[in-house]
């Protein structure tokens, strides 16, 4: 019951933000969600609507992601981007705009299926180095993401750095993630990758907790360590590569919201699953929120944002000793 009122508080409060992220705008404040005129309807329905919606569900899709990946690595530092998925997302999308190709399929943009294509590689990639090595072991497997992650960065540059004015500043723009929709099918995509990866790990709180605990005590109370590994990395990668090849790179919601959740609620994933979407949700959703709205009509990639935010904040979490590189069960 004490952990169900929290959660009420977090939702009601999540409801506030996305009605407030409807309402404010660059064109001003509406007076109500009720339009004026068909300008206002049409900015509602095909603007703010979409991208607050997408925007709470990449945030939620993200936390719940970090929060998967740290009690995976059991360290509260781990990323959604760790084991190199963005990257590989944005390795595809700068190949695709550098090679010049244009197009769309079923009304995608052809450099989000470039950008998926690219995630799902990274995946592969080091889920078979990671194999191959030692097992799918957890140290081996966060090794082989920063290794592919580093590489792929460096491709990147090399193709900003070969590449002509106006590719690079696409390709740096891409890097910065952002919301920027009209309509919701961009929402359609990430809609399928974030509801199976929801209902994988918010269904698996149990093993969770037992894999911060220790991959030994774990399997002495009947957990299938390698089973539930490979299908937590499975989740969450591909729930961040759905993310990624729409909205482009946005760092710190999987870092920052997972470990604010454990310092309010504790560590139990039971509640903290609940928590990582909500307020992973509210928090991208607000962020996008002030870019677009505190210099307007110029708008700051939420990516700048999240980073502006989420980096002091966490440092500051650091320094009173809050943050743990290992997690504590």
């Amino acid at each position: 019951m004490l952990m169900r009122q929290p959660l009420a508080w977090l939702l009601a409060g999540a409801c506030v933000t996305v009605a407030l992220a409807v309402l404010l705008g660059p064109r001003g404040t509406m007076s109500s969600f009720i339009p004026r005129d068909d300008l206002e309807s049409r900015i509602v329905m095909e603007v703010r609507l979409p991208r607050v919606t997408l925007g709470f569900l990449a945030g939620a899709t993200l936390a719940t992601a970090g929060m998967a990946f740290q009690a995976l690595f059991r360290n509260a530092l781990a990323t959604p981007y760790t084991l190199g998925v963005s990257s590989g997302a944005s390795l595809g999308a700068a190949v695709y705009v550098h090679a010049g190709i244009t197009g769309s399929l079923a009304g995608i943009p052809g450099h989000t299926f470039a950008a998926l294509g690219g995630a799902i590689g990274a995946i592969a990639l080091v889920y078979v180095i990671a194999r191959a090595a030692t097992g799918f072991s957890s140290s081996t497997l966060l090794l082989a993401g920063v290794a592919v992650s580093f590489l792929f960065t460096s491709i990147i540059l090399a193709i900003q750095y070969v590449g002509d004015v106006t590719t690079s500043f696409r390709i740096g723009r891409w890097l910065l993630g952002g919301l920027e929709v009209v309509g919701f099918v961009p929402v359609m995509h990430v809609l399928p990758f974030a509801l199976a990866g929801f209902a994988i790990l918010l269904a698996i709180p149990r093993e969770l907790d037992l894999l911060v605990v220790g991959e030994e005590s774990a399997a002495m109370r009947g957990v299938p360590i390698r089973s539930i590994k490979q299908l937590v990395f499975a989740a969450a990668s591909l729930m961040v590569g759905g993310v990624v090849a729409t909205c482009g790179p946005i760092g710190f919601v999987g870092l920052v919201v997972p470990h604010v959740g454990r310092i309010l609620l504790g560590p139990r994933h039971r509640t903290l699953g609940p928590f990582s979407v909500l307020a992973g949700g509210a928090f991208l959703v607000a962020c996008d929120t002030v870019g677009r709205t505190v210099v307007a009509p110029i708008e700051i990639p939420v990516g700048i944002i999240t980073a502006l935010i989420g980096g002091p904040f966490f440092l500051a979490m650091l320094v009173r000793g809050h943050a743990r590189h290992r997690l504590r069960g």
